[in-house]
This record gives structure tokens, sequence and C-alpha cells, in this order.
């Protein structure tokens, strides 16, 4: 993402850098305030924030340049107006990088959306591909139809769950594992009863962890508002704006439906997915050695949302990414995410929590690529079976079973 940075630092105006918190956008916006000899804002520290609201102008002018504030939805709308007119002014690039906690363009509070004016960046919790210190670039072969083989130290389903429980925060990986499960209920916590109660116009805060909870049991599936308003005792409008909330500060992410018509049965709702299945496991009370029971029903939903923001954050950081979505025609087939290029090329993935993928297991693969290859030839590229095993094989006509980790390795 640094990189990414620099380049976008270097062509805009201004540049948002938004995610959730503890992604590391502080200690990225205070390097490039020091690399770049410019002037380091934050709008936690009180005096600033009255600084901002009493002359905003004289704040960003202040200097010396780059001017990066952090946290800049704490200052609301009038910060973000000022701060338009005086790159109006001077359209000079790199003068500015403002970093949000909550989504740019969702937050009421700010109007203002610098069109035109800026590029918005989204800071991701880490990817295994991160971690690992690979280039996320194995998602480029599987569009060509090449499957890596794992190598012998493959991940083990108990492996798997593992990574799952700690999810990819960074300040997680140095916490030890008896330990996690506090440090996610905190984080929960003060994301939903002091970020959004200062940024929103929710009455009963107390409903957001527990409507945390049952979103994360619900992850990877499609959100039933009823069912959720019924059970909190709210009405369902009530209940969609704290869903639209949770998804604001980015503890949630609809994944939208893929289609181009291709029968008459598809499902064009969205499906919701926890941003990170370490806080997601954590809300749950699930460990690695619960879900790596062959009989856990949480594996398999946790897994795809792995998955899922893996692909996520390893695309967050490139300039041309494949968008993301799912595909469900009925009960019977569904592709769990579906990678489309401008071109119209596409990858569709399954996700199995199993060490024996069998054929069967990529029947909705098949059925979406004989159902594209009569709609539109050509466009379908690869069908990939992703598993908890340790072999790469084909099991039909451009699809293939590869353990998770390929991702990330292999």
């Amino acid at each position: 993402m640094s990189s990414r940075l620099d380049r976008a630092l270097d062509a805009f105006r201004v540049v948002v850098l938004h995610g959730a918190r503890q992604t590391g956008k502080t200690t990225l916006a205070r390097q490039v305030a020091q690399e770049r000899g410019g002037t380091y804002l934050t709008l936690d520290n009180r005096d600033v924030r009255q600084a901002a609201e009493d002359d905003p102008r004289a704040l960003l002018l202040a200097g010396p340049f780059p001017v990066v504030v952090d946290e800049v939805q704490l200052a609301g709308d009038r910060l973000v107006r000022e701060l338009k007119m005086i790159v109006d002014e001077n359209p000079e690039p790199g003068r500015y990088l403002v970093t949000g906690s909550t989504n740019f363009l969702t937050v009421p509070t700010i109007s203002e959306s610098l069109a035109g004016r800026a590029v918005l960046l989204r800071l991701t919790p880490l990817s295994e591909a991160e971690l690992a210190g690979v280039p996320p670039d194995k998602i480029d072969s599987w569009f060509e139809g090449q499957l890596g083989q794992p190598g012998s130290d493959a991940p083990t389903r108990a492996d798997y769950m593992e990574l799952v429980c700690r999810g990819g925060y960074p300040e997680i990986l140095s916490i030890p594992a008896d330990q996690r499960q506090d440090w996610f209920e905190s984080y929960a916590e003060t994301v939903t009863q002091r970020d959004l109660a200062a940024l929103a116009d929710i009455r009963k805060t107390g409903a957001l962890p527990r409507l945390l909870r049952l979103m994360a049991s619900s992850t990877a599936r499609e959100l039933n508002i009823s069912e959720v308003s019924r059970r909190l005792g709210l009405h369902r409008i009530t209940v969609q704006s704290y869903v639209d909330w949770l998804q604001s500060v980015f503890l949630a992410e609809p994944l939208p439906a893929w289609s181009r018509n291709l029968a008459n049965r598809e499902i064009k709702r969205p499906k919701l997915h926890l941003s990170d299945t370490g806080l997601a496991a954590a809300l749950l009370g699930l460990s690695p050695d619960s879900l790596a029971q062959p009989t856990s029903t949480a594996a398999g939903p946790l897994l795809e949302s792995f998955v899922v923001n893996e692909i996520m954050r390893q695309l967050s950081s490139r300039t041309k990414a494949p968008s993301v979505m799912h595909w469900r025609e009925n009960s019977r087939h569904e592709a769990d995410i579906v990678l489309e290029r401008p071109t119209g090329d596409v990858v569709a993935i399954e996700v199995k929590a199993t060490s024996s993928p069998q054929r069967s297991h990529a029947r909705s693969l098949a059925r979406l690529r004989d159902l594209l290859d009569s709609a539109a030839p050509g466009a379908f590229k690869t069908g990939v079976l992703l598993h908890t095993g340790h072999r790469t094989l084909k099991l039909d006509d451009r699809i293939f079973s590869t353990p998770i980790s390929t991702l990330w390795s292999g």
C-alpha cells in the first residue's frame, strides 16, 4: 500500500486513506509526514479538533506540506469544504493526505465528496500474502488457467482455523492467543459505543454489539433483516440503518451479486461478510479447536469469509483489479466468489472446508461455466474449488481444486 500511496500523492491534490481502526492508517500517515517533511495532525487530539472547528483554513495552510489530517471525520463538513476551496485555489498535487476510520463517502456529517480532486484508497487488515512477503498476483494466473502446486508444508485444516481465528489486524499478531478474545471484544466495544456514537444518531447503542454478533453468525450469507429485527425488538428500518453504519466503519462488507441474466432464477441480493474473521470468531466465542472439528457448522461460513477477505485485501493494493462478487442461481447452484475483469473475463471460486474435495463439490462452477459458454463464449476462464487439503487437481474442463494457501504460496 505504501508504494501505491506514494504514487497517489504524486498525482492527486488530495489523497483520502480510509479503513477500519487498527489497520495501520496512523502509522502510515505519520510515515508520510516524516518522509516528506510535512505536518501531521490528528483530530483525536482535542486541541487540534477545536482548532479545526474554529479556523480550518488556518490549520490546513499552516504547513509545511504535505499536511496530513488523521481521523478527518471527527471535524465534520466545514474542514472538508475548506479543503476543497484550498485545493481549487492551488491544484498542486501531494499537499494533503487525510485519513478516516469511517467510509469517507458515507459520513452524513460530510456532504463534500471532493469529487475530481481526491483519490480514495482503502487500507485493510493484513493479507496472508502480505504476511508471507509475496506479491498479490496469484489470482492473475487463474485468469490464464494456471494454478500452482502447493509445497509440502501446506496448512492443515487445523492450521487454517488458526488463521481464521487470528484475523489480520496488525496489533493482534503480537498478542498471545489466549489474550486475543479480550482485544477483539474491546475493539468491537470501542467502535460501536464510541466511534458510532460520535458520528451517528443511534439512540440504542446497546443494540449494536448484539447486532454485530448476529451479523457474525450470518457471515457469508444474506442477512435476514426481518429476523434480526424480531430478535432485537427493533423496527426493520432501524436495523437496516444500524447495519449500514456498521458497514460504514468497515466492520462488515456486502458482497454484491454478479449477473448477466444467464438464468431466470438468478438471485441478485448481496451476501454479507464480516471484514475480519478473527473478530467474527471472537464475537461468537469460537476457538480454532472448535472450528477444526468435522462437525462444526461455523467452519464453512467463516472459511468462506476468510477467503473473501484475503482476496479483497490482496486486490486493495492494486490499481487495476477485477470486481469481486458472488453468484447464485437458486438453492442448488451458487459460486461463493466471482472475479470479473473489465474485459468480461471471469474466474469463479467455491470454498469448501474439506480436506477431500470431490468433483461434486464443483457442480455449481460447472453450471456457471456452461451458462457463460452459451451466453458469452470465451468469458469463463477458470473455476477454482478452494479446500483445506494438500493437492491441486483438474476436476473438469477449466475447473480445478487447489488448497486455499495457493492464494499466497505455491
